[in-house]
């Protein structure tokens, strides 16, 4: 059980108010934020752990501010270790890999300067390759509700610490789902951006060109208002983008949207027979909420998302540890080197024709935004014990990226939303996904389903926040 807080959670909307309140003060919330660290049960949730006096002094400085000045005073978040928190080392969950960067990444330093204060690095699966929460020397990540399932990957310490009520948010990265199944297998609501929109500078890449910052929170309004502050161009990161102007449909506005799920026959639960009736029961709850229900053929999203670990995108990963594979390649987990040694052996030829074929597939995937607003699955099909993965752990990873392989391929954006619990009372997520910048509308629907379904705060037990109209277009340049 944790330690009591001097305010009712953790969610933004709770502690602004209280800060504006004067019911606590950021000193009192670190404070009672590294008591919860030291009496929470074991789940492997972080890497490294700042002392609580550096905290305390991003804390104490606050006080000369007015809570309504900064739009992030006092929020704790968490940050993944392959995302650069200066004085503390990026490891990547991969000790000999480990360096001090002098300079945080840059959206951390959007958040800081925001007033939003960070509490530690968080566990990860190594070099951000996996989707089970387990490859890692620091041990594996539990899951938040049952400490024998998996937490999900490879964000899984960023998505447990909010779960347990240790951060109001976190950063995790997403490239192949890293940023959705871990809030999927935990509660939350998990952001995955459109790619550029975060920018990745300050973080160690996976496969460069798709790489995206994810945002874990309890709300899908925490997750809209940690956006828009860690927004923005970056001119000294290549991959950065400047963020197009509008949005693409506005559910609250319009009232009646249509959403496509796939075809009854693409569906894939992998012999779970629990998450079946929760997503009929997210398809009715989305159609309750003024959307037409079309099914469309999933088959080139299917298709997609066998490439990216089928095809040349795999050398992205080689590259990156490329100097330890040939002098160390015992300090990478046994299969994270498996899974990334394969990435020597694509040629140019292969490179250019997955080109051409994943070209090819966007053209056909482009055509259902004629007919839907947003696309709407299951977040994952299932979920395993973590002995299940043990014994198995590449081809039960794989059914968990189904549903999320395809979207950095496809420059495509998602929101992970809370959708119920299973009998075992596991919870179940879906992900709403659209096009490109289409990321505040995504997040705007989330807001609805999430309230309207009535989910709980992470694993804990409490109550969401009272809803609130979200900002449809807070774009920062």
């Amino acid at each position: 059980m944790n330690p009591p807080l001097s305010v009712r959670s953790l969610a933004i909307a709770d502690l602004a108010a209280a800060y504006r309140e004067r019911r606590t003060t950021p000193t009192r919330i670190v404070h009672e934020i590294f008591a919860r660290i030291a009496a929470a049960p074991d789940r492997g949730i972080w890497i490294s752990l700042p002392p609580i006096e550096r905290a305390l002094e991003q804390a104490e400085t606050l006080g000369a501010c007015e809570p309504s000045t900064l739009p992030l005073y006092g929020i704790p978040f968490a940050v993944k270790d392959n995302i650069d928190l200066a004085g503390l080392p990026t490891t990547a969950a991969c000790p000999a890999f480990a360096y001090l960067p002098s300079e945080s990444a840059f959206v951390v330093r959007r958040l800081m300067n925001a007033g939003a204060i960070p509490i530690g690095k968080t566990n990860l699966d190594q070099f951000a390759t996996g989707l089970v929460g387990m490859r890692s020397p620091y041990g594996a990540c539990r899951n938040s509700f049952d400490p024998d399932y998996i937490s999900g990957g490879s964000s899984g310490g960023s998505a447990v610490a909010v779960a347990m009520g240790l951060a109001s948010f976190s950063l995790g990265t997403d490239t192949a789902g890293s940023g959705r199944v871990p809030a999927a297998f935990n509660n939350l609501i998990g952001l995955k951006p459109s790619c550029g929109r975060l920018s990745t500078g300050g973080v160690v890449p996976c496969c460069r060109t798709l790489d995206a910052v994810a945002i874990f929170a309890l709300t899908a309004e925490d997750a809209a208002r940690v956006c828009s502050v860690a927004e923005g161009f970056d001119a000294a990161e290549p991959y950065s983008r400047r963020i197009a102007a509008g949005v693409r449909f506005a559910p609250r506005a319009r009232g009646v949207f249509r959403f496509g799920v796939p075809q009854r026959e693409q569906l894939q639960f992998f012999g779970n027979t629990a998450y079946p009736p929760l997503f009929d029961a997210a398809v009715a709850h989305l159609q309750r909420l003024g959307g037409e229900c079309m099914p469309i053929d999933f088959a080139p999203f299917i298709e997609t998302s066998r490439l990216l670990y089928e095809g040349p995108w795999l050398a992205e990963r080689y590259i990156v540890v490329e100097a330890l594979l040939r002098g160390a390649r015992d300090a990478l987990h046994p299969v994270t080197r498996q899974i990334i040694e394969a990435g020597a052996k694509p040629a140019a030829t292969e490179a250019f024709r997955a080109q051409y074929r994943l070209q090819g597939l966007r053209r056909r995937s482009e055509r259902i935004w004629d007919d839907v607003d947003v696309l709407m699955t299951p977040t994952v099909g299932t979920t395993y014990r973590i002995r299940d993965i043990e014994v198995d752990p590449v081809r039960l990873n794989t059914h968990l990226g189904f549903y999320t392989n395809f979207m950095n391929l496809l420059d495509l954006a998602g929101v992970a939303v809370p959708a119920g619990f299973t009998p075992a009372g596991l919870p179940f997520g879906v992900s709403l996904v659209g096009p490109t910048w289409s990321d505040y509308d995504l997040l705007a629907l989330a807001a609805r389903v999430q309230h309207h379904a009535g989910a709980r705060l992470g694993a804990q037990e409490l109550p969401l926040p009272e809803e609130r109209q979200l900002d449809w277009n807070p774009h920062r340049s």
